[in-house]
């Protein structure tokens, strides 16, 4: 397995003069930290509008300031909204911070959950994903292509030489964001890297998995000219300290982060049949924190079943349940904890005692791992096509989840 780190640029009211600031330096010196320890990737995500839940617009500028500080981490956008940029413009951002890292980005693309965040760009729930496979015909021959045009249902684009061209060739591996569990067939299918919200157990990642890997081999169909990126990436939760019960502690942000991806993303803010979303309340309104606060107190048992899922615990807890999923074949364990009010310092830590303790005995099985791949790829293995159907309900993680049904994680 290899292990990354993620970021959402979580920030819960009441906000100081000086917050947001030490947000980005304290996340900038983790990833620093993860660096010198050697995960293998830190990643970002787009998100617009979110108030507490995520400051993170425009992830190019903190990747771009990571990769002055860091030598070999690679360097993920996770993802970039292909609904909400122009293709052009997409390029642009992920070519110029290729040149800039020395060659370590990794493009993750997606298509945006909430109205909140597709509204103010004239985008609906029931195109989004129509819009997304436009963005990636449109975007992808920008990479290599010294003249292009695109005339396509949602982007125009004349003819033009898209500038700069990026180190790696032909373009940067492609992930993209399944916060649905059919998206990572999907995924497969489209021969595009699965960036995915923690499976509730090891057996619904075993189902996913092969799944990816059957569409990948067998019944892959690229919306366009790009290479393939095969890989499936888990991120999970996730706070290591010196016993479960002081992770636990320090991992109460954790609970925040679903709350408050609950109140953005779930099902009641959504209206499939128009393609809008119910209207949020008005910007600047609503204390998630507060309402969060409230939540938690009427609700103990559940805020503290939360806890006990993801990777959070001991040393030796978290690589037990490591185990599990590594049997699974998950390639990549993107791991989050930057969440809520957990602090700097314990997250520091956090990232320094896994690194010690459990992450060589993964890292030294990647040789292993990647030689079974090959065989897949090669159809020297054949997976079992197994029945996913079992594996279609995922409460407790993952967009969409109403806080009222967050579940213990096994």
């Amino acid at each position: 397995m290899k292990f990354g780190i993620f970021y959402e640029m979580q920030l819960p009211r009441p906000w100081g003069p000086d917050d947001e600031r030490q947000l980005y330096q304290n996340a900038l010196e983790q990833v620093e930290i993860a660096d010198r320890l050697g995960y293998d990737y830190a990643g970002q995500v787009e998100h617009h509008f979110l108030e507490e839940y995520s400051h993170s617009p425009q992830p190019e500028v903190f990747l771009a300031a990571a990769s002055q500080r860091t030598k070999r981490i690679r360097l993920g956008h996770g993802i970039i909204q292909l609904t909400t940029n122009h293709p052009a413009r997409v390029a642009e951002k992920v070519a110029t911070l290729d040149l800039v890292s020395n060659g370590r980005v990794e493009f993750g693309m997606g298509e945006g959950a909430s109205m909140t965040e597709l509204g103010p760009f004239d985008r609906d729930l029931a195109t989004k994903r129509a819009v997304w496979e436009d963005g990636v015909r449109c975007v992808m021959p920008m990479f290599t292509k010294e003249g292009w045009e695109y005339d396509g249902p949602y982007f125009k684009f004349p003819y033009r030489n898209v500038l700069p061209k990026p180190v790696q060739r032909p373009h940067p591996p492609l992930w993209v964001a399944c916060s649905q569990l059919e998206t990572i067939e999907m995924a497969g299918r489209r021969g595009i890297g699965a960036l995915g919200f923690q499976f509730l157990s090891a057996e619904m990642a075993h189902a996913w998995v092969h799944a990816y890997y059957n569409s990948f081999v067998k019944r892959q169909e690229k919306l366009c000219d790009y290479e393939a990126n095969c890989n499936i990436a888990m991120v999970s939760y996730f706070m290591c300290a010196e016993t479960d019960e002081e992770a636990r502690r320090r991992a109460d942000g954790v609970t925040f982060f679903q709350f408050s991806l609950a109140y953005y993303s779930g099902s009641d803010g959504r209206n499939i049949g128009t393609g809008r979303g119910v209207e949020r309340a008005r910007a600047g309104t609503v204390d998630l924190w507060d309402e969060y606060q409230k939540w938690k107190r009427a609700n103990p048992d559940k805020a503290e079943a939360a806890l006990r899922g993801g990777l959070i615990g001991s040393p030796e807890t978290i690589r037990s349940k490591l185990r599990k999923f590594e049997t699974s074949k998950v390639d990549s364990i993107i791991l989050l904890n930057q969440a809520g009010r957990n602090e700097h310092a314990h997250i520091c830590e956090s990232l320094e005692l896994f690194a010690k303790e459990v992450m060589p005995e993964f890292h030294g099985r990647e040789v292993e791992h990647q030689e079974w791949k090959r065989k897949v790829l090669a159809r020297e293995i054949e997976l079992d096509e197994l029945d996913t159907t079992p594996f279609k309900q995922r409460q407790g993680f993952g967009k969409g989840v109403a806080i009222d049904r967050l579940v213990k994680a096994e």
